[in-house]
């Protein structure tokens, strides 16, 4: 088996996998369904089409590893409900909601996709040439480009241990000067295999991506760190390089 790697910096992303209208949470790394789903959009998979879906799933082992933590932004605001002409004249009142969006900020993480290599060319041809946009958890998260660094000849858990330090240049600048002469240790976490030990539930295997029903199953992940010595690739990312470039 190979391996597909996903370089997903953006300024906020969030990764929750449930959502309610008044507080939507995110957890601290990217979720299985979400990287799943930002691949199937990529391959012009529609959210209704749920066998396509789940043969995705079936196809493919996921892991990832956290190269800079980020940190958690709360976004929060007042939403009114929608009145019509016909409640205004009889003078209905418009409720307020109370609403909480919380986001990771300047974060960085490294998704690996194991499976045959025929898929992940497909896959990684999909990601630099993209059948809908692409976002990190919300729509209003776009990645910083490019989010496919190519295919591994190894395993997902010997890639996620052996790739170059991905966090930016700033961070890993600033990492240095607190941690001299220290190897960095990175979380990483990826699907369960059998004689695995250190092992959580997690609820993100998407069954189904329609909005009128959204269905995830559990699955069972591996978590543990990786310590990176040296051959630290000089991989800058600066979150707001982008929007500069635009403006």
């Amino acid at each position: 088996m190979s391996t597909l790697l996903l370089r997903l910096a953006a300024p906020l992303q969030a990764w929750g996998t449930e959502a309610k209208f008044d507080a939507r949470q995110t957890w601290r790394e990217p979720s299985k369904s979400a990287v799943l789903g930002l691949i199937a959009g990529a391959m012009g998979i529609r959210r209704e089409d749920a066998e396509s879906l789940r043969r995705l799933e079936k196809r493919t082992a996921f892991g990832v590893r956290v190269e800079q933590e980020g940190t958690l932004l709360r976004d929060f605001h007042t939403v009114k409900s929608y009145k019509s002409r016909g409640a205004a004249l009889k003078n209905k009142i418009d409720k307020a909601y109370l609403t909480e969006r919380y986001y990771l900020c300047d974060a960085v993480f490294l998704a690996a996709i194991e499976a045959e290599e025929p898929l992940l060319r497909e896959i990684d041809e999909a990601l630099r040439h993209p059948a809908f946009p692409l976002y990190l958890g919300r729509r209003s998260c776009p990645p910083v480009p490019p989010v496919s660094l190519g295919i591994r000849p190894t395993p997902l858990r010997q890639t996620l241990q052996q790739e170059p330090w991905r966090a930016s240049e700033r961070y890993r600048q600033m990492w240095r000067r607190l941690n001299p002469n220290q190897a960095v240790r990175l979380r990483w976490m990826a699907d369960a295999q059998p004689d695995d030990s250190h092992t959580a539930i997690r609820r993100d295997v998407p069954l189904s991506y329609d909005p009128a029903w959204r269905e995830y199953a559990f699955r069972k992940a591996e978590e543990g760190y990786v310590e990176l010595n040296g051959g630290l690739e000089n991989t800058v990312h600066d979150a707001m390089a982008e929007v500069e470039a635009c403006t």
